[in-house]
């Protein structure tokens, strides 16, 4: 099908699957860099001579900056065109990518981290939102199944490409390799990927909206990640959180009053995209300690090599490979309730498990079953979960639902990586130390099994059986045009 002419494409079709190969490869991405940097942390922390502080900022350099700005890369994708600036974000991604594979200090990496977050800020909502307003509604939950299973491979191969590249060569190498891949995006998306955009979205920018929401995110991160070495009394540790907290509580008091908001809060009257928004918060957060923590600790306790503890992950990257996209259409049949229930109860008994993992952990018997289970569980989890926020509202909030549910997971992810270590009593210890790492890590791992127990139970409580019904709202432009000119508005039962 001639993706021009502004027709929804069906998953089976040629024109589908370039769609999803642009989205997933760009998605992929970001998701990578999510978990590949923390395979070479100790690496990193080697070379550059980086302290704890320094290390858990090369993860959160780019956390902070992707949950701060991605909501306005959604509604930038609404505004200006989802293709647009999903390519945009790619491109920016890569050029960050190529500074931080030859920054020669930590703070050099940091700083390119940050604008790699940025990057992915644009790209990853864009990537949800095409394949919302491109596929038809009967094949929308396949398609996001497809990504969420595929985009999780890529998150999941992280550790592994991480692990192979720093074995054979340089850490250094896993930032570099995105270079070529981010250009073969961009080939695919401008040559078949059909542009979309809501054309009712406002054109003002919500800057005060912008920079509260980033002031607040930055002033907890930093004030939670200073606390350990400095104390909860210093006068910077209580300056940065109380900063945080006042500038997130302006940001919701003015996207209350804006009249072009960046945010909608209005959209949080909808019961399900709030509780599908709340269980995200809730089994991210779990998710952002685990893939932080968990590669290290097999390294750095368990003592196996970084390729050894990357490929200890591939269990988990086949089992969403196969069963992500299932998942999605299971929930389309049965509703997503019951999927986003038992999928937090499985993790939970996995991360149980791991919490066992430590000196001489034998990989058959100590850290193959938890790997699997935990791969169970969020096969059953990631689509169905994706796909409630995204349907919960109508196809013409795509963008702005796509990048609020983004926020909320790295925002989780962010806060769990400043917060979590502090909560197992890291203290002004090292992530490289053995002795100091091994309580860290067990203790993580039990408060994050009581996280997606938490998760289970919003998720039973507050996601319904079925989803409401509400027509689709597109417009689609010819992919070598802007949207203002050649708009196609079509409406699909």
């Amino acid at each position: 099908m001639d993706l021009t002419t502004g027709q929804p494409v069906r998953y089976s079709s040629a024109a589908g699957r370039w769609v999803l190969l642009a989205t997933v490869l760009g998605s992929s991405l970001a998701f990578i860099d999510s978990t590949v940097v923390n395979i070479a942390l100790p690496e990193i922390g080697r070379d550059l001579g980086a302290d704890a502080a320094g290390l858990q900022w090369t993860v959160n350099g780019y956390s902070l900056s992707l949950a701060a700005l991605v909501l306005l890369g959604g509604s930038l994708g609404d505004r200006y065109g989802r293709r647009r600036v999903f390519l945009i974000g790619v491109a920016w991604f890569a050029i960050a990518s190529l500074l931080c594979g030859l920054s020669p200090n930590i703070e050099t990496l940091i700083f390119a981290r940050v604008l790699q977050g940025i990057g992915g800020a644009l790209l990853t909502p864009g990537a949800l939102a095409i394949l919302e307003a491109s596929f038809t509604s009967e094949d929308r939950g396949k398609a996001i199944g497809a990504w969420s299973g595929l985009g999780g491979i890529g998150g999941a191969l992280g550790p592994f490409l991480g692990g192979w590249l720093v074995d054979i060569g340089d850490w250094r190498y896993i930032f570099l390799i995105n270079v070529p891949l981010a250009a073969l995006v961009l080939w695919v998306g401008i040559k078949h990927v059909p542009e979309s955009r809501n054309p009712a979205a406002a054109r003002k920018l919500d800057y005060v909206g912008v920079v509260t929401g980033a002031v607040g995110l930055a002033g907890l991160t930093y004030g939670f990640t200073a606390w350990p070495m400095d104390g909860p009394g210093d006068p910077v540790v209580l300056a940065s959180l109380a900063v945080g907290i006042g500038a997130l509580a302006a940001f919701v008091l003015w996207e209350r009053r804006s009249a072009h908001p960046m945010l909608p809060v209005r959209i949080f009257r909808n019961k399900t995209f709030s509780g599908a928004n709340l269980v995200t918060f809730v089994v991210y957060a779990a998710n952002g300690g685990v893939f932080f923590l968990f590669v290290i600790n097999l390294q750095v306790v368990s003592g196996y090599s970084p390729l050894a503890s990357g490929i200890a992950l591939l269990p988990t990257t086949a089992l969403m490979l196969v069963l992500s996209a299932r998942a999605g259409g299971l929930s389309q049949r049965i509703g997503p309730r019951i999927p986003m229930t038992v999928g937090p109860l499985i993790c939970a008994v996995a991360l149980v498990l791991m919490s066992r993992i430590g000196p001489g952990a034998n990989y058959w018997t100590d850290v193959l079953p938890a790997v699997v289970i935990f791969g169970l569980g969020l096969s059953a989890l990631v689509a169905p979960l994706t796909a409630t926020a995204l349907g919960a509202l109508e196809d013409s909030y795509a963008g702005i639902a796509s990048g609020v549910n983004n926020a909320v997971a790295r925002a989780a992810g962010l806060l769990s990586v400043a917060v979590l270590p502090l909560a197992a009593g890291l203290g002004g210890g090292s992530l490289t130390d053995a002795a100091q790492l091994q309580p860290v890590y067990r203790n993580t791992m039990m408060i994050c099994a009581g996280l997606m127990v938490v998760g289970a139970a919003l998720a039973f409580l507050l996601v319904p059986n079925r989803l409401a019904a509400h027509p689709p709202a597109r417009t689609f432009c010819d992919p070598g045009s802007t949207p203002a000119q050649s708009p196609v508005a079509e409406r699909v039962a």
